[in-house]
């Protein structure tokens, strides 16, 4: 509210009237030290009285999206399959620069990579997934050959198999997949909990360590 001369009290005998304001030391603690004028809701606003206070609402919370919370490079897989463990066992060994990551298909981890890919767990156990960065990722031969392009030679070349028609690399890819429990055996957890060395590559090995001492 804005005060006009016409309001404020005349002295007799043509004085002045000298007013003077007290603010209180807790009043400034409410701000941070700026120039008056403020803007509130688009409009300037001075602040000179005590009983105005600029309260600034905190911005709605921004929801994250998925992809920006997945890692890229990683493998999901199926952890109980014998023939699997031992290709992430080679892809290891073989990746000196730590580019590959890995996740065990049976871990809660998996689920996000599931669901940004738009599968379950059926697709995944018939051919395994690497997701390769945001809206990327490959499945079954496609998926091995891109993992290989990622290490070192001689196996990065093998990435050149690639220029192969993908229905035929999948064909080979699912006689083996389909009959690899037959072949090379199955345990009833994953497979990297006896190696515990390989899990500081895997995203979901706190999950693997936690399960593991509550079944010991």
């Amino acid at each position: 509210m804005q005060m006009t001369l016409n309001m404020l009290p005349r002295l007799r005998g043509g004085g002045s009237l000298k007013i003077t304001r007290t603010v209180s030391p807790s009043f400034h603690s409410l701000f941070s030290r700026s120039p008056p004028s403020r803007l509130l809701s688009g409009a300037p606003v001075d602040a000179v009285g005590d009983d105005l206070l600029l309260q600034h609402s905190p911005p709605p919370p921004v929801k994250p999206l998925i992809p920006t919370l997945l890692q890229p490079r990683v493998v999901v897989y199926d952890g109980v399959c014998h023939l699997c463990h031992q290709g992430v066992k080679r892809v290891i060994a073989a990746d000196k620069h730590r580019k590959i990551k890995f996740c065990c298909l049976q871990s809660k981890a998996a689920e996000p990579y599931l669901r940004v890919c738009g599968l379950d767990r059926e697709d995944v156990l018939r051919r395994f997934l690497f997701i390769e960065g945001p809206g990327l990722y490959h499945q079954a031969s496609t998926a091995a050959l891109r993992v290989l392009s990622y290490l070192p030679l001689p196996y990065s070349a093998l990435s050149t198999l690639l220029i192969i028609p993908t229905p035929l690399r999948d064909a080979i890819y699912d006689y083996v997949a389909k009959r690899r429990y037959d072949w090379f055996g199955k345990e009833e957890d994953c497979l990297v909990l006896k190696e515990k060395e390989m899990l500081e590559r895997f995203i979901d090995r706190e999950e693997m360590l936690d399960q593991n001492r509550s079944d010991s």
